[in-house]
């Protein structure tokens, strides 16, 4: 989604968001992610300005008072934090695990295979399918990629085959990349 994001480019237009859309957005993220409820003052306080970032193939950024990404979303889908936020707060997702082989091609914002999964020093969190999942690596503290489940656990053990989880976010794409919006 943002192997080719640069954000001069693909930057619509930015504009502050109202209170009632910010209650809106706190509702939705912690409906979708009950663990951050403590946290949720840090995230989006309830009384800073939220920056909504429009951008092209209707992607939706949302950065705090800061200017620092959050959160984003493409169309109607579901709210996605930052690697920048998940480096904060690591407990957000449940992990996936793939072993040293898999690191360069996550890294290159390659998909995440079934057996880069399955093999030794690889761990998996049981989750159902289309469920957003944190890409850690073997033998490393923080994650390198976001993704979102094309297959449930269960049935990336047993097919071991095809693409268990589409890598939607990672290190050093254009999203990681992006300055502080204004």
């Amino acid at each position: 989604m943002f192997k080719k994001f640069d954000d001069k480019e693909n930057v619509s237009g930015v504009n502050n968001a109202k209170s009632s859309v910010l209650r809106g957005v706190r509702a939705s993220v912690l409906e979708q992610f009950p663990y951050i409820a403590d946290y949720m003052d840090q995230i989006l306080p309830k009384k800073d300005a939220l920056k909504l970032v429009k951008c092209h193939e209707h992607i939706e950024i949302l950065a705090n008072s800061s200017g620092e990404p959050v959160f984003f979303k493409q169309r109607d889908g579901p709210y996605f934090p930052t690697l920048k936020l998940l480096h904060k707060f690591p407990f957000i997702l449940p992990h996936m695990q793939v072993d040293k082989g898999a690191i360069r091609f996550v890294l290159s914002g390659a998909n995440i295979m079934c057996p880069g999964l399955t093999s030794p020093g690889a761990r998996m969190t049981k989750v159902d399918d289309n469920q957003i999942v944190a890409i850690m690596a073997e033998g490393k503290d923080n994650a390198l990629a976001i993704g979102l489940t094309k297959m449930s656990t269960q049935d990336i053990l047993d097919k071991n085959k095809g693409i268990g989880v589409d890598n939607i976010h990672y290190l050093n794409d254009g999203l990681w990349n992006m300055k502080t919006v204004k």
